[in-house]
């Protein structure tokens, strides 16, 4: 009872190209594969675009390090001319 048969998928398949029609059907297939298709480009494309961006969003990083670094050794040039 848990499990169909291979007769119960026929009959269920026979159902469905008899309500929606072996048009539509094509056209649902094609747009899903194109959808799919795109899908895959799409995620390609954001691969190599996220690899480009990885060394230049680490820059900032080193900067900010780098300016954290300067800031302990900067001297205050209007703290010295007030005095």
């Amino acid at each position: 009872m848990g499990s169909f048969s291979i007769w119960h998928w026929l009959i269920v398949l026979l159902i469905v190209v008899m309500v929606f029609g072996t048009k539509k059907l094509k056209n649902i297939g094609t747009d899903l594969g194109s959808a799919v298709k795109g899908f895959k480009d799409g995620m390609r494309d954001g691969a190599t675009e996220e690899a480009a961006s990885a060394p230049a969003a680490a820059a900032p990083a080193a900067q900010v390090t780098a300016q954290a670094g300067a800031e302990k050794t900067t001297i205050d040039v209007e703290a010295k001319t007030k005095s």
